[in-house]
């Protein structure tokens, strides 16, 4: 019979989880971002299926965290605009990937 090993990581926190990320909206955007170098704005609202309102109240809190960025350019005259996360929202991302996954009982048993 195997024993079972103590669970040595520490307790997850409120703190923990960053509020910023967190929000549903915000954590879809910034797993796309995540996923790939950068995704123009038009595409970003299709893929997550919201209104641009809403798309750009939740990109502008996080663009006030600094955890994306924008380029906006011209692709055949018209306007286009580009969001990428930032080394602070990569990172940001993977430790609340992290505190979240921490909240997921050890493997192998619960």
């Amino acid at each position: 019979m195997a024993t079972k090993r103590p669970d040595t990581r520490a307790p997850v926190t409120p703190g923990d989880l960053d509020p910023v990320i967190h929000e549903r909206v915000r954590l879809s955007i910034v797993s796309t971002l995540a996923a790939r170098r950068q995704v123009d704005y038009l595409e970003l609202r299709t893929l997550l299926g919201l209104t641009d309102g809403n798309l750009a109240g939740h990109l502008r809190v996080l663009e006030r965290a600094r955890y994306v960025e924008f380029e906006k350019s011209f692709v055949e005259r018209k306007p286009r605009t580009t969001y990428r996360l930032t080394a602070a929202g990569r990172r940001a991302f993977q430790k609340h990937v992290e505190a979240l996954a921490a909240l997921l009982p050890p493997r192998g048993g619960r």
